[in-house]
């Protein structure tokens, strides 16, 4: 039996015991499992029609016509460092997703053979440079920590990819030097005009879908685009089709749909369990789990090492849906956290959560997984304790 077979038969042992001795009378633990599945629910009906399924046939687009010898070329262990960093880095500025909905797109980049690099400042920079959280941020929470916030989330996506390639630059050395000779890929007679306006029209659909709503206390420039979101979501859909059409063959289109099947076999699974997981455990926002937030506020007072670091480690294992970070802090610093923490959370919160540390752990093995998140979490704390420190002082 090789190791993957005894992954599987480990899991199917677990989960056995689990059901066997979980003590269901018990109304703590049944209230956990309530949340399990009442979380899932949450995130099928917010998330997935809207976020997922959009990011999964964007990633299905770059593995099935984006050409590899251009994504090595524009984002490998090779390319230019300022170029792959600048892109990556700023991309959650477009993009404006969740750390769920990021997962199939780095996915897809990272397949396609961008560098350890690149591929991980996009995975931060994804969830976690949202104009709209943080102006949304500035808002409700301070300017001092909206601003804290941009300024970190920016720097923070250079770092991490910059880290991440330094320690694990042999591995994308290994990775380069099979891919030094692959030739470029046949565009099937399509411009790359035309190539660039259909992911264009992916992107801008899954921005406009996914766009959540504001809340009163947002610009009305946010409020009047959540407005028209489906009508502007219909009309790209149009365009969407009209394109594939007329500048698709029949054959291109089942590769499309063979490869965006393919990422979600592989990420569909695991995100739901680590959603159920993270449930059991935490629950959602005012709804007490196994572990209850109280515990959270008490552990995050001050600025304390040991305060930022909780707040990270915490963090880097709750789910914060977009924007919902901003209302969980909002109560949590009411409840006496310090201003350090709270920062740590909306630098680490958005870009990890349990669910995407298992599915980034299938996509780039555990070590490199673990290593990043180690990063955000490391990077994270000395922020919220510097930004702290200096709240406290002025």
């Amino acid at each position: 039996m090789n190791i993957k077979e005894r992954y599987k038969l480990l899991l199917l042992v677990l989960f056995f015991l689990a059901a066997y001795y979980m003590p269901w009378n018990d109304p703590v633990i049944r209230q956990a499992g309530l949340e399990a599945f009442m979380m899932l629910q949450e995130y099928a009906q917010k998330h997935v029609l809207t976020c997922l399924i959009p990011a999964f046939f964007i990633a299905g687009a770059i593995a099935a016509f984006i050409s590899q010898a251009s994504v090595i070329k524009y984002f490998g262990a090779q390319a230019n460092k300022f170029l792959s960093y600048s892109v990556a880095s700023v991309s959650g500025t477009i993009l404006a997703v969740c750390s769920c909905t990021v997962l199939p797109l780095f996915a897809g980049i990272y397949s396609r053979g961008a560098g350890i690099g690149p591929a991980t400042a996009f995975l931060y920079s994804g969830p976690a440079i949202n104009v709209l959280a943080i102006v949304f941020t500035a808002r409700v929470l301070g300017w001092q920590l909206g601003l804290a916030r941009a300024i970190g989330a920016i720097g923070f996506a250079a770092i991490v990819g910059l880290s991440m390639h330094f320690i694990f630059r042999k591995d994308d050395e290994k990775r380069q030097a099979g891919q030094m000779y692959l030739p470029e890929d046949d565009d099937e007679g399509r411009s790359l005009a035309q190539n660039g306006v259909y992911m264009l029209v992916l992107v801008l659909i899954l921005i406009f879908a996914a766009f959540a709503s504001p809340g009163q206390e947002a610009h009305f420039i946010w409020q009047s685009i959540f407005q028209v979101k489906w009508i502007v979501t219909a009309i790209l859909l149009v365009i969407l089709g009209f394109m594939l059409k007329s500048w698709f063959k029949r054959e291109e289109l089942g590769e499309w749909v063979q490869s965006t099947w393919g990422f979600m076999k592989q990420i569909f699974p695991l995100l739901f369990a680590g959603v159920l997981f993270a449930g059991f455990f935490l629950g959602r926002p005012g709804n007490p789990a196994l572990i209850p937030e109280h515990f959270v506020a008490e552990l995050v007072g001050g600025n304390s090492l040991w305060a930022n670091l909780f707040a990270a480690l915490a963090s880097a294992l709750m789910y914060f849906a977009t924007l919902t970070e901003v209302p969980i802090l909002q109560g949590l610093l009411g409840s006496g956290m310090g201003q350090g923490p709270a920062l740590t959370m909306l630098l680490a919160g958005p870009a990890l959560s349990l669910p995407n540390l298992i599915v980034i752990g299938s996509v780039m093995g555990w070590k490199k997984t673990l290593t990043f998140a180690g990063i955000i979490v490391v990077l994270s704390t000395i922020a919220g304790m510097a930004y702290g420190s200096f709240f406290v002082s002025s």
